[in-house]
């Protein structure tokens, strides 16, 4: 695959200090965590305990073959085994002497937990596969990388930042409400609306029954008949900020996330996947996230051959990615990869971000 070289190209933003998750200081409103993920995570055995178990789709998300969503729709389809036998309930717990096996396979043997930043491109599906054989993110990615899942998911038309993982609980911990991670969005859209009605959505919205949270949004500038407007939200249900804009008489035309939670976009390049060095990335989530996601950040690493030729490790050039490079008058502004710091950058500073999750 042309383009691409060896070495993965890592940022370390650990000299930014204060980027952990106690950044959310002024939200003990929302919901804790642990209350919506209670269920799923398994009580730890005394340490004395020579076996300590876990779920099985916990145990098949860790291994970065699927989310744990995913996993358990492999068990209910038979597709899972433990010691030769079918499993029929994901209720099934499993330690590390247990054999557990998907399609006859066994499982991988589990690296340390690891996070990528993707600049998804405008095209591109955020899925494994599509049965109608549209071009996906995985299938544009350097082979040299780790079998890796998406923190949520971006839009076909959307771009921006994207976390990768080859971790799947640390996946469902990021995309949980709960986690009250900042996605900052930069939109341009046709129309025209004012501040005051972008402020109204700071006490959230109702549209068509369904309730959006707290919504940061602010006016950036007019560009002939659009408009750019900084977006920020929580939640990130489906298509929000296409559904919250609409209501405000907008159409959507460009979406851009350029940060999700402590990471941001930055100057990395479209197509470019850059990894977060072990050290930052346990600053960045901060003890409790990592607790609950059991991260681990001193398992091994999977070594993959890489392809020859300097530089860091990126995508192929996507047939849109020149075009892009020709609308940066558009109003994109970009920096280094980053920390976002404690996601103090609010509507405020609408320039330094927008945000939203696959709207």
């Amino acid at each position: 695959m042309a383009g691409l070289v060896p070495a993965i190209h890592v940022f370390d933003a650990s000299r930014r200090q204060d980027v952990d998750a106690r950044h959310k200081a002024g939200h003990d409103d929302l919901p804790r965590i642990t209350d919506l993920v209670a269920g799923t995570m398994v009580t730890m055995p005394p340490e004395d305990d020579p076996a300590p178990s876990e779920r099985i789709a916990k145990a098949i998300a860790r291994a970065g073959l699927c989310s744990r969503r995913e996993a358990e729709s492999w068990i209910a389809a038979g597709r899972v085994a433990v010691n030769g036998e079918v499993v029929a309930s994901p209720a099934r717990n499993v330690t590390a002497a247990d054999r557990v096996t998907v399609d006859g396979r066994p499982l991988p043997s589990r690296e340390r937990t690891r996070l990528f930043l993707y600049h998804k491109p405008r095209g591109l599906l955020t899925s494994h596969a599509d049965p109608g054989g549209r071009p996906t993110i995985f299938s544009a990615l350097p082979k040299a990388l780790p079998r890796l899942i998406s923190v949520g998911r971006l839009d076909i038309n959307t771009e921006g930042l994207l976390l990768l993982t080859n971790d799947g609980a640390l996946a469902r911990v990021l995309e949980l409400p709960a986690t009250a991670w900042l996605r900052r969005y930069r939109v341009r859209a046709h129309g025209r609306v004012t501040p005051e009605a972008l402020g109204r959505l700071a006490a959230g919205i109702t549209i068509a029954g369904i309730r959006f949270g707290p919504i940061e949004a602010t006016l950036e500038r007019a560009q002939g008949s659009n408009v750019w407007l900084g977006f920020a939200i929580r939640e990130g249900k489906n298509r929000e900020v296409k559904n919250v804009l609409g209501h405000l008489g907008l159409k959507v035309n460009r979406l851009i996330r350029v940060a999700f939670g402590p990471f941001q976009l930055g100057e990395l390049p479209v197509g470019a996947i850059v990894e977060v060095k072990t050290r930052a990335l346990r600053e960045a989530l901060g003890e409790r996230v990592a607790a609950l996601a059991g991260a681990d950040f001193s398992g091994p690493l999977e070594v993959r051959e890489a392809p020859p030729g300097p530089g860091a490790l990126r995508a192929p050039r996507h047939r849109d990615e020149g075009k892009r490079k020709h609308r940066r008058g558009d109003g994109e502004r970009s920096r280094q990869p980053e920390f976002a710091g404690r996601e103090k950058r609010r509507g405020s500073r609408g320039r330094r971000g927008a945000r939203g999750d696959r709207r």
